[in-house]
């Protein structure tokens, strides 16, 4: 494998209640390659089957049959410790729902993947500030969820991704729960990581629009990858907001 490959997925096929007279194919043999220093976007409609792919690709579920090499690393010989320890150190997650803990301050929620990862409270805290600073949240860091808007909360998860410096960021849908503006902020900041910090950024949404920013854009349509392009939109250098 090409060694700036970081997600290499091969046949990749997903099937539910399999041997079962209900079973179901959900995803009919996915080939994709993300290079480092990459922004992705795949794009598809409910029910195409992005939800089943994310999962995959975040080794949060294992394909039925197919090849999963992410970052040098066999996905699909893992065993359940070692991939728990890969989505904590190779794949930094942004969701919807932000995923945020009610009541630690935005900076324990930002520690929180390190300490799992056991590392050391005086790093594990320098390099929360740090992050935080970075997503523009540095005033905000002693502030619980409750006391920030969403798009605050989105920028405390983003700075919780890159806490262990992972090989990629998996955004689903990252601006589904916000309005226009504070949407546009965020994927404002998702171009100033990738731009800036060189972040391999892998962008899951039902959004053309947002799909069109990216470097390439994968449509995903009934399971099948149905065509690949580079972003009619995509400016490097160039957000549409400041990042404060």
């Amino acid at each position: 494998m090409n060694s700036d490959v970081v997600i290499d997925l091969k046949n990749i096929y997903k099937r539910f209640y399999e041997g079962e007279p209900n079973e179901l194919e959900i995803l009919h043999g996915i080939d994709l390659k993300v290079h480092k220093g990459e922004f992705v976007s795949i794009v598809g409609a409910s029910g195409s089957g992005k939800s089943t792919l994310m999962n995959i690709i975040g080794a949060l579920d294992r394909p039925s049959d197919g090849s999963y090499i992410l970052n040098g690393t066999d996905i699909c010989a893992a065993g359940d410790n070692e991939l728990s320890h890969i989505r904590n150190k190779q794949i930094g997650f942004v969701f919807q729902t932000y995923n945020l803990i009610p009541r630690n301050s935005a900076l324990k929620n930002v520690e929180l993947p390190m300490m799992y990862a056991r590392t050391a409270g005086l790093s594990r805290k320098k390099r929360a500030k740090e992050l935080l600073e970075l997503v523009g949240m540095g005033e905000r860091m002693t502030h619980t969820p409750d006391e920030l808007s969403g798009g605050q909360k989105q920028r405390v998860a983003i700075a919780r991704a890159l806490a262990n410096d992972p090989s990629i960021i998996l955004a689903d849908e990252p601006t589904g729960a916000l309005d226009s503006h504070t949407g546009r902020m965020i994927m404002d900041l998702f171009h100033k990581l990738h731009e800036e910090e060189g972040i391999t950024i892998v962008l899951i949404t039902h959004s053309n629009e947002l799909a069109e920013e990216t470097e390439r854009v994968l449509t995903l349509m009934d399971g099948n990858i149905i065509s690949e392009r580079r972003g009619n939109n995509y400016v490097t250098g160039q957000y549409k907001t400041r990042i404060q």
